[in-house]
């Protein structure tokens, strides 16, 4: 009995560890998958882990652990995995990020549409760019990665320990930098054009000052945002790669 007890112990801590990572994980986090596929997966992802993953002496002898210090364990676990999906959602959202740089660039700040993946209201051209490196993301195998950081965490902590509350706490901030330096940087091409398109709308306005700047730039912002985010997309899956690579720096395995 007291394996049984130890067993279902773990795969109670395992499965409130993944659920809390896919909870505010990007794409199997999204309002648009149905709640059944998405317990299902868990549940199976779940079962899969407690059967390979490295287990603690504390969970496999779960007959003699206090109730409290079950409580505290599974909390525990639950901590670890919301960490880690706040770290993998925060990089994620770089190129939404970069995409919202450009829009606001272009004079569209304004302009709100429903995403029909996260059921909420989101700017038109920040989503199109994040459906194509979502597509991008998952052709090149993304989702492995995903799977792959549960593995490593479970080598890294087993079931029933967890990392330290400043390092967990220091990859979420390093992980909130890191979208912005990437965000940034994605967008920096983008607020370069509009600097030089700016400062050409400027001269003109000196040089001709009954002409009407306004009416003229709102076109020009809008078709030259549009022409540089389509030169934009073959570059997106170039940071497919380095997602994976910040995915590794910045969790706490």
């Amino acid at each position: 009995m007291d394996l049984v007890t130890g067993k279902l112990l773990v795969f109670a801590m395992v499965l409130t560890r993944i659920s809390a990572f896919f909870l505010v994980l990007p794409v199997f986090g999204w309002k648009i998958l149905p709640m059944r596929i998405k317990v299902a997966l868990t549940v199976l992802i779940s079962i899969f882990f407690t059967f390979t993953a490295p287990l603690s002496a504390a969970s496999i002898n779960g007959a003699h652990i206090p109730t409290v210090k079950m409580i505290l364990m599974m909390s525990n676990e639950a901590i670890y995995g919301l960490c880690m999906g706040i770290i993998a959602a925060s990089v994620f959202t770089a190129v939404k990020f970069c995409g919202r740089i450009a829009e606001r660039q272009m004079g569209m700040a304004m302009s709100q549409i429903l995403d029909p993946l996260t059921g909420e209201q989101a700017q038109p051209l920040a989503m199109l760019l994040e459906m194509i490196f979502i597509i991008m993301f998952l052709s090149a195998n993304g989702h492995h990665l995903f799977l792959l950081t549960i593995g490593k965490s479970y080598e890294a902590f087993e079931a029933g320990t967890i990392p330290t509350l400043p390092i967990m706490v220091g990859g979420i901030v390093k992980a909130g930098s890191t979208l912005l330096m990437a965000g940034l940087r994605l967008a920096a091409p983008m607020l370069a054009a509009f600097l030089l398109l700016m400062v050409v709308l400027g001269v003109v306005a000196r040089i001709a000052p009954e002409t009407n700047i306004l009416f003229i730039s709102l076109p020009l912002r809008v078709g030259l945002g549009l022409m540089l985010a389509g030169m934009f997309i073959p570059f997106i899956y170039g940071f497919v790669g380095e997602f994976a690579g910040w995915m590794q720096k910045l969790l706490p395995l």
